[in-house]
C-alpha cells in the first residue's frame, strides 16, 4: 500500500452562521470572510503538518487545485509543491493535480512539473484532472462541453513537450504553438501520472489507455464508492486487460485517529461536523454545468458528490458518518480493521489519507497522523503482497539527491566570498 498524506488547505474560520448567510462555499463566496493576516499563519501550518508527514514515513504527501473557495485554497499547487521540495526528504510530491484544460498554453503545466520533479529530485507523482464544474465552468468561464475536449488536447501536448528531444509545432484546435521545445525536462521522463475522476466513464478508458491510475476523490465514503470503483474494474475485464494490479487505483478517504474510539469522538467530532457543514455547502446551481458530464457517463448514473440530489450532509450525526463510511475513525486497531476492508473491497494499492478536516487545529492533527503511521500504516504495508514490485505508478526517485544547506552555512559562505 501506498499511504499520501492529502491536505485540502480549508479555511478553518468560516462563521457559525456560514450554511444559513451563504448560499455556497465555491465561486461566489463572500470575499470579506478571508483575512490575509490570519492567512498566513494558516497557510504556514498547513505546510507544517505536510512537512510533518515526510517526517512520520507516509509515502506521499498531496495537494490539489481549487479556485474561489474556502473548501481548499490551493489555486496554484505547484506554489505549494515548490516549498515541499526543500523541506521534505523522502515522501513523493503528490500533485493531484493541475487542472490541464484552464492552462494556456498548457505547456505551462509541463515546465512547471518538469521543474518540480528536478527540485525535489525525481519524487514528483502528477495529477491531470479535469476539475471540478465550479472551477473550469464558473470560476474560469470554460465553456462545459468543449472542457473534456480542451482537456484531453491539453494532456497530448504536454505528454508530448515531454517526450520529444527536438523542437516541434503544435497544431491543435484549442492550442497552435510554433515552438514546442521545454526547459528542464522532469527527472521521471514522463512522472508517474494519477488522474483524479468523479465517475465519467471516459475516464476509465483514459487511463487505461495511458497506463494511468485511477483515482477517486469522494467524501462519501468508501461503501458509496463500492459500485463506482468497481464499474472501473469491469471496464477492465471487458476490454480484456489482464492487468489487475491494485495500483492502477486510488481512492482518497477522511481518516481520524484517536487512543481509543472515543478519544476520537471526543477530539475530532466537531471539525468533521465543520468540513461537512460549511466547507460542502456548495451551491446546486454550480455543482454540475450542463454539458460538463458526457451524455455516457449521465447514463450509469454517476453524478457530482456536490450535486444536491446527493443528499444532505451537513445534518449527518457522527454514527451516521461512521456506519456509512463517510470517515473512518477510532482506535488504531478500528481505523486498521475499516482501511483492510476499504482497501480489499475498492482493490485500491493507492490511499489518499485525509488527516486534516475542517478546522481542526494542528496540534489534534499531529496526533491523530502520528497514532495512524505508528499503528496503522505498518499494518496495512502487505495488503497486496504479489503486487510489491508494480513500481510503474509511484514516483522512482535519484539514489543521490542534493540537501538543502543550513541558511547559516549559506550565510558564511557567502560572506567568505564577500570577503567579509
Amino acid at each position: 500500500m501506498k499511504f499520501t498524506w492529502f491536505n485540502l488547505m480549508p479555511w478553518p474560520y468560516l462563521p457559525d452562521d456560514f450554511r444559513k448567510k451563504n448560499r455556497s462555499v465555491w465561486v461566489d463566496i463572500d470575499s470579506t470572510l478571508y483575512d490575509p493576516a490570519r492567512g498566513h499563519d494558516v497557510y504556514n501550518d498547513y505546510l507544517d503538518l505536510l512537512e510533518y508527514a515526510d517526517q512520520l514515513g507516509f509515502d506521499g504527501v498531496g495537494i490539489n487545485e481549487h479556485h474561489q473557495n474556502a473548501y481548499g485554497m490551493m489555486p496554484s499547487p505547484n506554489i505549494m509543491a515548490a516549498a515541499l521540495t526543500r523541506r521534505t526528504k523522502n515522501a513523493a510530491i503528490v500533485v493531484l493535480g493541475n487542472s490541464i484544460a484552464l492552462y494556456n498554453p498548457p505547456v505551462r503545466v509541463a515546465e512547471e512539473f518538469a521543474m518540480l520533479d528536478v527540485m525535489c529530485g525525481g519524487r514528483l507523482v502528477a495529477g491531470f484532472p479535469v476539475g471540478t464544474s465550479m472551477d473550469t465552468n464558473y470560476c474560469y468561464g470554460q465553456i462545459p462541453a468543449l472542457t473534456r475536449e480542451k482537456y484531453l488536447e491539453a494532456h497530448d501536448l504536454i505528454m508530448r513537450a515531454w517526450k520529444e528531444d527536438k523542437p516541434f509545432a503544435f497544431n491543435g484546435r484549442y492550442n497552435k504553438l510554433r515552438h514546442v521545445n521545454i526547459w528542464p525536462k522532469p527527472i521521471q521522463n514522463p512522472p508517474p501520472i494519477h488522474i483524479p475522476g468523479g465517475g465519467s466513464v471516459e475516464t476509465y478508458d483514459f487511463c487505461l489507455d495511458n497506463t494511468y491510475s485511477y483515482s477517486y476523490l469522494s467524501f462519501t465514503g468508501y461503501i458509496r464508492a463500492k459500485a463506482l470503483m468497481q464499474g472501473y474494474w469491469d471496464r477492465l475485464t471487458e476490454r480484456n486487460e489482464p492487468d489487475e494490479s491494485p495500483y492502477r487505483a486510488g481512492f482518497a478517504q477522511t481518516i481520524v485517529v484517536g487512543e481509543t474510539d472515543k478519544e476520537a469522538e471526543d477530539l475530532y467530532k466537531e471539525h468533521v461536523n465543520y468540513f461537512y457543514n460549511r466547507c460542502l455547502h456548495v451551491h446546486a446551481g454550480f455543482a454540475d454545468a450542463p454539458g460538463y458530464r458526457t451524455i455516457k457517463t449521465i447514463q450509469t448514473g454517476a453524478l457530482s458528490q456536490y450535486a444536491p440530489n446527493m443528499g444532505d450532509l451537513s445534518n449527518l450525526s457522527w454514527k451516521q458518518l461512521l456506519d456509512d463510511g463517510y470517515v473512518v475513525a477510532g482506535s488504531p486497531d478500528t481505523v486498521r480493521e475499516k482501511l483492510e476492508f476499504l482497501a480489499k473491497s475498492l482493490r485500491v494499492g493507492n490511499l489518499f489519507c485525509l488527516m486534516h478536516v475542517g478546522d481542526m487545529p494542528k496540534d489534534k492533527c499531529m496526533h491523530s497522523s502520528k497514532l495512524f503511521a505508528e499503528k496503522v500504516m505498518p499494518k496495512m504495508r502487505n495488503i497486496f503482497p504479489e503486487y510489491d514490485n508494480d513500481t510503474r505508478f509511484w514516483a522512482q526517485p535519484l539514489a543521490k539527491r542534493a540537501t538543502p544547506a543550513p541558511v547559516d552555512a549559506a550565510l558564511k559562505t557567502r560572506q567568505t566570498v564577500a570577503g567579509e
